[in-house]
């Protein structure tokens, strides 16, 4: 029913007018005058109908022609001179059309032969002709809005998409280098880290295609990065990695958290380095989701490389802007010892 109504609102708006104008315009005419004679409801009712009719021949023959025209050249002086005679001719022929219906040409009436009943006739039929165009300038607004929020809808799913790409192609070259060198020393967990891999690949590339993916899936998939990384480090740092018990039936968008936990690896963790550690935590509380990453920090060693780190910033904060646009919180803690991200979005 609500596609119905959406698909033929323009429609219905108009017949919803015309069905009022009618009403309030069979109500006038039907009004006692002071002095006049009690007129048929059959006269009346043809009155209204005729009326009614030709308002509505003028009213859209200006809706679908004129208007458009003026609307595409502005040229008001232009849009009069050809408006002006469709318009007189219908208003000459409602004038001598309602001296019929009403008097039979007997000039018993004679308010129908007044330039007062004439120039009444004209304004107000002006003044639907207008009301209707106005119509037509609201639909085409509302049209026009509507293709320019499908248009920023359009772009900002294609930037989101390109952003999400961003973070594959940095981790496949991270895993395949860690690939090679297992295979290269012919390692025994070499199979293990492929079946791990495949994993990942196919929720990168099926399962993350989607606007919101489960929280449980998103932290199997954080998992399975951690036990490549620590493959990669010969289980040499130590990683703790908690989640609260009621992740289940939570939706969020996918591919954010694991940036983060990335960047704790890359930027923070080497298996040269005396003391590295990582700490991932995901708490639920009601409909608010709490994610904090802390990892040791470690000497940067060229610019080059925090230039880097903050690109990937930049990147997972435009992605959440776009996805929880005014409904998440970030927290970035660039202290001496350590780096910590605290990160809150709604579920």
């Amino acid at each position: 029913m609500q596609l119905f109504f959406q698909r033929r609102r323009i429609f219905l708006i108009h017949l919803l007018f015309w069905c009022v104008y009618f009403t309030f315009f069979l109500y006038q005419i039907s009004m006692p005058r002071r002095g006049g004679a009690e007129r048929e409801f059959e006269d009346l009712l043809g009155d209204a109908v005729f009326h009614v009719a030709m308002t509505m021949v003028i009213a859209y023959i200006n809706y679908f022609y004129f208007f458009p025209r003026f609307l595409k050249h502005k040229n008001v002086g232009r849009y009069v001179l050809e408006f002006c005679i469709p318009f007189a001719v219908v208003i000459t022929a409602m004038v001598y059309g309602k001296q019929y219906i009403m008097d039979g040409f007997s000039k018993q009436l004679r308010f129908l032969y007044t330039e007062r009943f004439y120039i009444y006739l004209t304004i107000n039929t002006l003044f639907i002709v207008f009301f209707v165009a106005i119509l037509r300038f609201v639909e085409d607004w509302l049209e026009l809005e509507a293709k320019r929020k499908e248009l920023e809808n359009e772009k900002l799913t294609a930037e989101l998409r390109f952003l999400k790409a961003q973070i594959n192609p940095h981790f496949l070259f991270n895993t395949l280098n860690n690939l090679y060198y297992l295979a290269f020393t012919n390692s025994p967990n070499t199979t293990e880290v492929i079946a791990k891999l495949s994993q990942m690949m196919r929720y990168m590339i099926y399962d993350s295609n989607t606007a919101k993916i489960s929280l449980e899936k998103e932290i199997e998939y954080m998992h399975n990065y951690i036990s490549l990384e620590k493959l990669r480090l010969n289980n040499e740092v130590p990683i703790l990695f908690e989640t609260s018990d009621n992740t289940e039936g939570v939706q969020i968008v996918p591919l954010v958290l694991i940036t983060f936990l990335e960047n704790a690896f890359k930027h923070g963790v080497s298996n040269s380095a005396e003391n590295a550690w990582v700490k991932i935590k995901i708490d639920v509380d009601g409909k608010t989701l709490h994610y904090t990453v802390e990892n040791s920090q470690l000497p940067i060693k060229d610019e080059k490389t925090k230039e880097k780190s903050g690109i990937g910033l930049q990147n997972v904060q435009r992605r959440l802007d776009l996805s929880y646009p005014n409904q998440y919180t970030l927290d970035v803690q660039n202290l001496t010892d350590k780096y910590v991200v605290n990160l809150t979005i709604p579920t």
